[in-house]
């Protein structure tokens, strides 16, 4: 008995050793008997309140089969609440046009610099059974596209109401026209000088001031042109130099900026549309493998100018001969329906 009194008194005396009560005790002298401190594990810093419930609705469905609700619910618990952002659109697989055909023209002969006509060519469009640019880009434009379209349109007519809408949309076509009208009396060498000072007062005028100082060497001015192989039709603001790179320009009017190219929507495919076209157009000379796409403001401020470089705009090429593919499609099918409609 003595002995293990001392044993006990040598124990308690250690501080490397503990006795802990316990509900059986096997009496042993061997140090195996005796523990460690225990150390604080990672697991007892948890919050254990936060996961009580995700616990305890393991413990009490142990073998049924989890439905996605319950999955939600755990997923919540563990990771928070799911994020709203859309996630990226993933990328379908890269569509190849079936009518392929080159936006450049290696037989066309370069016009040079030296070699600006003095007189912009100006070729009146021919109204005909062959789409225009314009027509095809709005018969294939996207579902969404066409879904934010509405509901700005449906936004405005509360906003307005219907005549207010349609005076509206009259006022903003006839700045556009004047502005177009304006820009060719300024670029044309016949153009009058006096209503060339007048429209400096134009705001939309007046906001691409800047740009007008890199044009030069113009080649053509509202001009029509024609793709003989593709078979569709346009008619181009200008073709001149900018900054000494031969460019298909289009000029744009909006009343809200327009800093990026993703901004201008379809306007870069309807650039590479008449690029391809003059390439192809037997009434001109030269090539174009520029675009130049300037965003106009009515308050004056600086314009936005879109460079398209060569390889930008044989990107874009791509996807015009693609909405021209749908296009072309969508009309066959139309025609094979209507003789059908006829004989019911």
């Amino acid at each position: 008995m003595r002995a293990f009194q001392t044993i006990c008194r040598q124990l308690r005396s250690s501080r490397r050793f503990s006795l802990e009560p316990a509900a059986h005790v096997d009496f042993s002298t061997s140090s195996c008997a005796c523990s460690r401190k225990k150390k604080v594990s990672a697991y007892q810093e948890v919050d254990q309140g936060k996961y009580s419930d995700l616990v305890q609705s393991v413990l009490s469905s142990r073998g049924l089969a989890q439905t996605p609700e319950s999955l939600f619910e755990e997923d919540n618990l563990l990771y928070g609440p799911v994020s709203k952002c859309k996630p990226p659109k993933q990328d379908e697989k890269a569509r190849v046009p079936g009518n392929w055909c080159p936006l450049f023209n290696p037989e066309r002969i370069k016009l040079n610099a030296t070699s600006t006509p003095t007189i912009p060519l100006k070729i009146p469009l021919q109204r005909n059974m062959i789409p225009s640019v314009t027509k095809i880009l709005q018969q294939t434009m996207t579902s969404e596209q066409i879904f934010y379209l509405e509901r700005w349109k449906k936004r405005m007519i509360l906003e307005l109401g219907e005549d207010g809408f349609e005076e509206y949309s009259s006022n903003i076509f006839l700045q556009g026209k004047r502005f177009h009208k304006a820009l060719e009396s300024i670029l044309s060498p016949q153009g009058d000088l006096k209503e060339r000072d007048e429209n400096l007062e134009c705001g939309y005028v007046e906001s691409v001031q800047h740009i007008l100082r890199d044009v030069s060497g113009v080649r053509a001015l509202e001009s029509a042109v024609q793709h003989e192989t593709l078979k569709y039709v346009g008619l181009l603001d200008c073709v001149a130099e900018y900054q000494g790179k031969l460019c298909v320009i289009d000029w744009k009017t909006s009343e809200k900026p327009k800093p990026y190219i993703r901004n201008t929507f379809d306007n870069p495919l309807q650039v590479v549309a008449y690029i391809g076209a003059i390439n192809n157009d037997a009434n001109y000379s030269f090539q174009v493998q520029c675009g130049l796409i300037v965003v106009a403001y009515k308050d004056g401020s600086p314009a936005h100018p879109h460079f398209m470089d060569t390889e930008l705009c044989s990107q874009y090429w791509a996807k015009w001969l693609l909405r021209l593919e749908e296009y072309t499609q969508k009309e066959k099918n139309q025609s094979i329906q209507k003789p059908d409609q006829g004989t019911e």
